[in-house]
């Protein structure tokens, strides 16, 4: 079936949810299934087509029509961890690989509203680009488990299940998806020279060396700021903070390509 309108994926999943799902899309659709399934015991196979693809390239799902139908006819499966995030308004949204507070909401917010015919990564990197030039770091508080606590200024902060974000950024490395843990990645007080040395670096993982950048595993993230942050789940814009951010372990069954 074809989305007709927001939400309706998550509704006819929910219908569906004891079938195997094949989900056509990029993170967004993904995103959209998961709300439907969340916590039922469902299993999904993915065939990759929209801007990020992040959701595949994390579990190294082809790109590729032809391979991802091969890896959605197969037998290996993987069970896998979802994020939650509430805010205080009632949102309450699952996600099924990073989610962000700060100025990737904006980049999501820009580059949800741009051509994508460039591809993912173009897209991205200039929604990114842009915001970066007019962004203003705030105070920012995070909590985390057993009272760490993390507060000062910032730009963003990540709070990763999976390991790529924005068309291919590799914000969480050694992220993990069965481990019940975030990566939460808290990025500083960064500076436009800052951002001209270390922006390549997003896409190896490197800029995690930034001395402004901290990775902390948290089972739960909770965010506020002086000024309210845009948050974006699987890319996708849901409100500002403040927000709280769960790990829901074992959520969802996934078709993967085989060891």
């Amino acid at each position: 079936m074809l989305s007709e309108f927001p939400g309706h994926l998550a509704q006819a999943a929910s219908e569906a949810r004891d079938s195997l799902l094949v989900v056509v899309g990029g993170d967004g659709t993904v995103n959209e299934v998961v709300n439907g399934v969340a916590g039922a015991g469902a299993e999904i196979a993915v065939l990759p087509c929209g801007t990020g693809q992040d959701f595949g390239r994390t579990h190294g799902i082809p790109s590729r029509f032809d391979d991802a139908v091969r890896v959605a006819l197969g037998d290996e499966r993987r069970t896998i961890d979802l994020g939650r995030v509430e805010l205080d308004d009632g949102t309450s949204r699952f996600f099924a690989n990073v989610a962000s507070a700060g100025m990737s909401g904006a980049v999501a917010r820009r580059a949800n509203g741009m051509t994508k015919a460039l591809g993912g990564r173009v897209t991205f990197f200039y929604a990114l680009t842009r915001e970066f030039i007019r962004w203003q770091n705030t105070q920012v508080t995070v909590r985390l488990d057993e009272g760490v606590r993390r507060e000062g200024p910032m730009h963003d902060v990540i709070v990763a299940n999976g390991r790529y974000h924005a068309g291919g950024m590799k914000l969480a490395p050694e992220a993990r998806q069965d481990d019940g843990l975030f990566d939460v990645v808290t990025i500083g007080d960064v500076t436009k020279l800052d951002f001209l040395t270390t922006a390549p670096k997003l896409y190896s993982g490197r800029y995690l060396a930034h001395p402004k950048v901290e990775l902390v595993r948290s089972s739960f993230a909770a965010i506020d700021a002086d000024v309210p942050l845009p948050i974006e789940v699987d890319g996708e814009p849901i409100g500002t903070t403040p927000a709280r951010f769960e790990v829901v372990p074992a959520a969802l069954r996934l078709r993967v390509p085989a060891a």
